[in-house]
C-alpha cells in the first residue's frame, strides 16, 4: 500500500483510530525540561540564553523578561527522539507583549516543527532549523488571523501533485483570540502526508515533505540537500519574540503501526 495518495477518509480513519486505541505519551512531563535540548540563534547548543526556556506552574514558557531586544535571536527546543510516523498535539497560548527588537510578523508567532535537522547540525548563526513548521499564530479581539499554517524553512512540500515553493500558506482555521488556550495537533505520515488539525478541525492537508528552497540562513550547506524526501526528524517548538505558554505536548507514536502494514 503507498501512502502518498491516501484519500482523506482514510486519513480520518486512521486519525480516529488512533485517538481511539492508543494512549498519548507525554514529551513535556510538566515539572522541567528533561529530554529537550536548546538552540538559540547567535549562542551554542545548550545555552538557554535569558533562561528564554522554562517551566512554571506545569507549563513550558517561552519567556523575553531576561532580553533587552530580541536581535533575531531566534531559538527552538527540540525534543531528544526523531520520529516518523505520528500525531502530535500541543495545547499553547500567547501571552504578554512582544519583545522589544521582534519582526512585526512575528507578533503573537510561533511554531511546531516537524521532521527537524538534529538540533547538534545547525551552525552558531543558523535561525531555523530545516523542516516543516506548523506555525501558530494569534488573534487579537477584532480581526481575522488563521493558526496553524504552514510555512517551509528550507523546505518544499507537493499540494494537488504540484511542488509548492512559497514560504508560507494560510490553513482555513477560524481565529483564536487573546489568551485563549488552543489546542493544535498534526498527523504525520512519514515522506508521504502530512495534515494539520486546529481544536479539532482540519485545516490544511500536504505532501511529500522535502528538502529545498530558501528561509534559513547560516546553515551547513552538507545538511541541506535539496530534493531529498523528509521520512522523519526531530520534533521542537519556537521562540520568535512573542511569549508562549504551552501546557502540553503530546504524541501517539503510529511506527509500528505503518510498518505491520507496509509489510503485509
Amino acid at each position: 500500500m503507498k501512502y502518498l495518495l491516501l484519500p482523506i477518509f482514510i486519513l480520518a480513519i486512521i486519525f480516529s483510530s488512533a485517538q481511539d486505541t492508543r494512549k498519548w505519551t507525554q514529551l513535556f512531563n510538566g515539572k522541567n525540561l528533561d529530554g529537550w535540548t536548546v538552540k538559540i540563534s547567535k549562542h551554542d547548543l545548550n545555552d538557554n540564553f535569558g533562561n528564554t526556556f522554562r517551566v512554571k506552574d506545569g507549563k513550558m514558557l517561552v519567556s523575553y523578561d531576561q532580553y533587552k531586544t530580541f536581535d533575531d535571536q531566534f531559538g527552538h527546543i527540540f525534543y531528544k527522539t526523531p520520529y516518523s510516523y505520528y500525531l502530535l498535539a500541543v495545547e499553547y497560548r500567547f501571552v504578554g507583549k512582544q519583545v522589544a527588537g521582534g519582526a512585526e510578523w512575528a507578533y503573537k508567532n510561533s511554531g511546531i516543527m516537524l521532521h527537524c535537522q538534529a538540533p547538534s547540525t545547525m551552525l552558531k548563526d543558523q535561525d531555523f532549523p530545516i523542516s516543516i513548521e506548523d506555525q501558530l499564530l494569534g488573534g487579537d479581539s477584532t480581526g481575522e488571523r488563521s493558526t496553524c499554517n504552514l510555512c517551509t524553512p528550507g523546505t518544499n512540500v507537493e499540494m494537488d501533485g504540484k511542488l509548492f515553493t512559497p514560504h508560507c500558506i494560510n490553513s482555513r482555521s477560524k481565529t483564536f483570540r487573546n489568551e485563549e488556550w488552543v489546542r493544535a495537533e498534526v498527523l504525520v505520515l512519514g515522506d508521504s502526508v502530512i495534515k494539520q488539525i486546529a481544536d479539532g478541525d482540519t485545516v490544511l492537508i500536504y505532501q511529500k515533505p522535502q528538502i529545498g528552497g530558501g528561509n534559513v540562513s547560516n546553515y551547513d550547506k552538507a545538511v541541506k540537500k535539496d530534493g531529498q524526501l523528509l521520512k522523519s526528524g526531530y520534533i521542537s517548538l519556537q521562540s520568535e519574540s512573542h511569549p508562549v505558554e504551552f501546557r502540553k505536548v503530546e504524541i501517539i507514536d503510529l511506527e509500528k503501526e505503518f510498518t505491520q502494514k507496509k509489510q503485509k
